[in-house]
């Protein structure tokens, strides 16, 4: 399986041809967006952020948003001349947007930094990763539709967002902002774009991934809950988790959040092909990729939640990319 960016949820499909790519939209307040850089591949960016005075300016525009070079100047403490050639050294990165806008005498250049995250990657994932997979990535609270009950929630990374255990408060706008969901019973439902479809090529597997865990008031090591999953309206199998964790702090999870709550989830890898689904090597259910009609859909439809017939129907927590994983 292709290495995962820093996403929420995760949609990898397999098709004949060269690998999809295309350049980010700028992003929706609220929403943080990441970089992920192959050092061999982008040099330039690698370049832009080798300076003390560039990474100072770059945490500046974060902190503070926008600014013109005047303020940057004025804050850094550094003469006009200096920041001047920074900023064309980060715009030449593209680490940095900038813009014309009116000043009082003439015009003024307005910067603002792009990412709140970049990461340098020794892996070598871009140069290994195979070159048949479109891959994309869905904000966890970018769902489309969606159908729970009590006990349920959503917090961003800052807070929880609005009222707990009412699901109306679902259809929340700053849902996009999530990085928790959770619920006792029911469902959330994404649509991916059918990017095969439109390349017109052939898909030979579909692959998701999910970081879940139970969902319990407070945290239950021993509170399986059966998990299921549906692609276009499909049910393609079922993973029971073995309980909601909260032996220890996870790596990302806020100093607000309680360590009463629940504090990681375990990384779960669905793969969709002709011999079936699986998780791993474990065999989940006999649903074909035929069986999904991928051809026949514009959207990839995946469905999250817990079956009216689960036989342990324990709730469900999904994490965002900063919510997620143990302490070593």
């Amino acid at each position: 399986m292709a290495g995962l960016h820093n996403g929420d949820v995760n949609m990898l499909d397999r098709k004949s041809g060269p690998k999809e790519r295309a350049r980010a939209a700028p992003k929706a307040k609220g929403i943080r967006s990441f970089l992920n850089v192959d050092p061999e591949q982008q040099f330039e960016i690698v370049r832009g952020l080798a300076s003390p005075v560039r990474v100072r300016i770059l945490r500046l525009l974060r902190r503070r948003g926008p600014l013109n070079v005047n303020q940057i100047s004025e804050a850094l403490r550094l003469p006009q001349s200096t920041i001047a050639t920074n900023i064309q050294i980060l715009e030449e990165s593209e680490l940095i947007d900038t813009e014309i806008g009116r000043a009082r005498k003439g015009q003024q250049k307005i910067c603002a930094a792009r990412f709140d995250e970049i990461v340098i990657r020794l892996d070598g994932e871009e140069t290994s990763r195979d070159r048949d997979i479109i891959e994309v990535e869905m904000p966890l609270g970018l769902y489309t539709g969606y159908n729970v009950s009590a006990p349920c929630g959503l917090c961003s990374t800052e807070g929880i967002m609005g009222v707990l255990d009412v699901p109306d408060l679902f259809l929340d706008p700053c849902r996009v902002q999530a990085a928790l969901i959770w619920f006792g019973r029911g469902h959330v439902e994404y649509k991916f774009p059918n990017n095969a479809k439109v390349l017109n090529a052939k898909v030979e597997a579909l692959e998701f991934a999910l970081e879940l865990s139970s969902e319990v008031p407070g945290t239950n090591a021993n509170w399986p809950s059966d998990i299921s999953l549906w692609v276009n309206d499909v049910k393609v199998g079922t993973w029971t988790s073995p309980g909601d964790y909260g032996d220890r702090r996870g790596v990302h999870t806020p100093r607000w959040w309680k360590l009463e709550g629940s504090q990681y989830g375990a990384l779960t890898q669905w793969h969709i092909s002709s011999k079936g689904t699986y998780m791993g090597e474990k065999k989940l259910s006999s649903v074909t990729l035929a069986q999904l009609e991928l051809a026949e859909h514009h959207s990839i439809r995946l469905r999250v939640g817990i079956d009216d017939n689960a036989a342990h129907p324990g709730g469900v927590n999904i994490f965002g990319p900063r919510l997620r994983q143990p302490q070593p």
